[in-house]
């Protein structure tokens, strides 16, 4: 069992942690939660000592192994499969004793333990975990020098995992990760026997992997029972009654205060007065719980253009002459939503670098209108963005002529308040690059607007602005996620990327999953593979139906939120009118007329209740049926 008790800690001044306390019990797994920058990350430190507390204590049972993934594997002579079997140091040490041992009960000690910690398959556990995270079998004899930093913070993921630390400690593990490998990990928590805490704003991972929710929110942690949207529907429901609250009490202060300054000088009234300041000065302050606002995403309307927007006739693309991508005959059209899927290396980003003009063909043509623009957000940032620069001199150079102030409104729209501005883009943070990213691909108002991992950076809130924008832009979209619930929102397409070619997927977001976890566990269940062919000649139907399905699911949501929301009403009513019907002295004879209103007002909400379970309980079943 992990227990805080009354943490309190501040870095730089800025206070993150004020006398809060939580308790997760042993064999959870948690996501924790909350705005980018209030001290997710710093828990983790905290939780693993490197950094002491203002006060409070972090307690966890001495002998739990801590595991986490604090920077890439090196890059070493070792392989891949060797270097994830290090990471079980207890192995490593009873096998090379095991070699050197001579007494008969210390060798029979050391084999039951071996067989305790499964160390005989240990080597076919490892290859399954760098399988699920991308690596084929051929490239985990390589060594770890032979990759980039990008995949050997995957090797270094599949170290901690294979490990099996007791208390399991993971910082966005699915930012470094494909969906093909975010689908794996979120299938390996859901398994995981120990304690986890992951912070994620992945939503998926949120309510598939995870047992329960820690909120960090105004310096306090607040545990919720049940995986993510179960939470955002409670946290929503005490955020409106403690507002709720805060309003009345307002309200009375004010109504006392009116009495006060009226009579306090007045004899008649003196004595009353002075009772009601005293009341005044008693009343506890309710503190309405703050959530700021986030900051739209916007993207502009592009200027009319007829289809087809752009036209890939038999293009081979690559890099240095060596092909990537073969035979791509494809098609773009106004409000197209196409997510593209594949495994890392397999072309995603050279695709969507080819339809942003960023990579010529090697052969092939490409016919568009000289009048399209397009947008690319690029995983990348630093590519994008010139170190010692600021957003200010970014904006200003796509936009030399405008005024100032313009483009000072034009960065605030986007979120970038006028205190970072000027500041170096490399001062900011990954959320506020994200933004300017964001505003630099949409200033042209663009045709087609090319995502390549646009939420890494971002918290969920900011991710749901981003769905919500997306949504309502009446452009093209090019999505590459490992989000899976961006990917369901916004795409009405899914063009799988693999083995030089790109086809349709049949299917929705939910078929890919089970295709990606079939074939992870070997069953071999796999979608029938299309030829490479003009996205038109089988998108536009599925488009449309795909538009109409997104706001189905849209409007089906929001009933089953209102009716949750219902339920909820009517079931605190009842307990209020139960608590009032269990105070002493209720059921005395005095008190016939208050029993006979309360019984009636009971059956009348009991009734309202059973209507609203069954409309809830009918919209639930739409809902399944309509996903």
């Amino acid at each position: 069992m992990l227990k805080l008790r009354n943490v309190s800690f501040s870095i730089e001044g800025k206070k993150l942690f004020e006398d809060t306390s939580a308790v997760i019990p042993t064999g959870h797994k948690v996501g924790i939660v909350g705005r980018n920058g209030s001290g997710k990350t710093t828990l983790f430190r905290l939780i693993r000592g490197e950094w002491g507390l203002d006060g409070g204590k972090i307690d966890y049972p001495s002998h739990f192994r801590v595991g986490g993934v604090d920077q890439e594997a090196p890059a070493s002579d070792a392989s891949l499969l060797d270097t994830v079997l290090a990471a079980d140091v207890e192995r490593r040490q009873l096998m090379a004793e095991a070699q050197t041992a001579t007494e008969p009960d210390r060798i029979a000690d050391i084999h039951t333990r071996l067989t305790d910690i499964d160390a005989y398959s240990a080597e076919a556990r490892a290859a399954s975990i760098l399988s699920g995270l991308g690596f084929s079998s051929l490239a985990q004899a390589k060594a770890c020098r032979e990759f980039s930093g990008g995949w050997r913070m995957r090797v270094a993921l599949a170290a901690v995992l294979f490990s099996q630390p007791d208390l399991l400690l993971l910082d966005e593990p699915t930012n470094y990760l494909d969906l093909e490998g975010a689908i794996w990990l979120n299938a390996f928590l859901a398994r995981y026997q120990r304690t986890a805490l992951v912070i994620s704003h992945d939503r998926q991972l949120l309510n598939r992997s995870v047992t329960g929710i820690l909120h960090l929110t105004d310096h306090k942690l607040a545990y919720y029972a049940g995986r993510y949207d179960q939470f955002d529907t409670e946290r929503r429901m005490k955020l409106e009654q403690r507002q709720s609250m805060a309003r009345k009490q307002e309200s009375q202060r004010k109504h006392i205060q009116s009495f006060v300054d009226r009579f306090r000088y007045k004899a008649s009234k003196a004595r009353q007065a002075q009772s009601r300041l005293r009341q005044l000065e008693k009343m506890e302050p309710i503190l309405a719980l703050s959530e700021r606002a986030v900051c739209p995403f916007h993207f502009p309307t592009p200027k009319e253009l007829p289809p087809p927007l752009m036209v890939l006739e038999n293009v081979v693309a690559g890099y240095d002459n060596k092909p990537v991508l073969r035979n791509l005959n494809l098609r773009l059209d106004p409000d197209d939503r196409i997510a593209l899927l594949g495994a890392n290396g397999e072309g995603k980003s050279t695709l969507s670098k080819l339809f942003a003009g960023r990579l010529q063909p090697l052969s092939g043509g490409i016919v568009k209108s000289s009048k399209l623009r397009t947008g690319f957000f690029s995983q990348h940032q630093l590519d994008e963005l010139v170190e010692g620069d600021s957003p200010y001199q970014h904006m200003q150079r796509l936009r030399p002529k405008e005024l100032p102030t313009k483009l000072r409104a034009r960065l605030g729209g986007a979120g970038l308040n006028a205190d970072i501005v000027n500041n170096p883009v490399e001062s900011l943070s990954g959320g506020q690059k994200a933004r300017l990213l964001m505003a630099m691909a949409a200033i042209d108002a663009p045709h087609i607007l090319i995502l390549d991992e646009p939420t890494n950076h971002l918290d969920i809130e900011s991710r749901e602005a981003l769905v919500h924008a997306l949504n309502a832009y009446e452009g093209t979209v090019i999505l590459v996620s490992h989000d899976s619930h961006l990917v369901e929102t916004v795409a009405d397409q899914l063009w799988i990327v693999h083995d030089g070619l790109v086809f349709s997927f049949d299917g929705d977001i939910s078929d890919y999953h089970r295709q990606v976890l079939n074939r992870c566990s070997d069953v071999g269940v796999t979608t029938k593979r299309k030829k490479s062919r003009p996205a038109k000649k089988t998108g536009t139907k599925l488009q449309s139906h795909g538009r109409e399905r997104r706001q189905t699911l849209s409007q089906l949501r929001a009933e089953v939120k209102k009716l949750e929301k219902d339920n909820e009403m009517f079931a605190a009513k009842r307990k209020k009118i139960e608590a009032e019907m269990a105070k002493p002295g209720f059921y005395n004879g005095e008190n016939k007329e208050m029993i006979a209103h309360f019984s009636i007002k009971l059956s009348k909400i009991d009734a309202a209740l059973v209507k609203a379970e069954q409309d809830w309980l009918a919209a639930e079943e739409a809902l399944d049926a309509a996903q």
